[in-house]
């Protein structure tokens, strides 16, 4: 108990130093992802932050929760391998940053990989109309077309281009992890 004790205690140093406010590791339900997100909005709103920098959090922490959940659904997974892991910090500048880690196939998870790093590459301007053309495809296509709408949504609520990496994994999967500076 003593060892459990004290590392409790070196993650909540870490977490202070890091500047983590909320952190969650482990599988993620649909009332999960509300729970975290009123704490989140809350804690937001009663800080220094403006009304709209705390919806932006808010919904970029929802978008890519949701996109976790729907993926894990999707793919069939499990309760151990639909695991999520997301953290919400302040950067040293004094925004946020919202970061996401779950399991994606391999294959799935270059496609992303390219995806982000296209937006990454788009204006606030270019993003705006790469929305709206994504907003007039048939429903269909944009299912099919994977981190469609949402991502796109994450990218423009972003103050700067969406980080991501995508880190192989010993059974072949991959552990990817997008961030997005708010």
């Amino acid at each position: 108990m003593t060892a459990t004790i004290h590392s409790l205690s070196t993650l909540r140093q870490f977490f202070n130093a890091e500047r983590i406010l909320i952190c969650f590791n482990g599988p993620i339900s649909r009332t999960l992802i509300g729970e975290i997100g009123q704490a989140l909005r809350s804690h937001i709103e009663a800080s220094r932050t403006d009304g709209g920098t705390a919806m932006d959090v808010f919904s970029v922490y929802i978008e890519m929760s949701q996109n976790i959940r729907h993926y894990a659904s999707e793919r069939g997974y499990g309760d151990a391998d639909s695991s999520a892991t997301v953290v919400i910090a302040t950067t040293p500048e004094n925004r946020y940053a919202v970061s996401s880690g779950n399991l994606v196939e391999l294959a799935d998870g270059r496609v992303l990989l390219d995806r982000v790093k296209a937006l990454a590459g788009l204006d606030k301007a270019a993003l705006k109309v790469l929305y709206k053309q994504q907003l007039r495809q048939p429903r269909e296509a944009q299912r099919s077309s994977g981190a469609g709408l949402g991502l796109i949504e994450i990218a423009r609520r972003a103050s700067q281009p969406l980080e991501v990496s995508l880190e192989e994994q010993h059974d072949g999967r991959g552990f990817l992890i997008l961030r997005a500076i708010i």
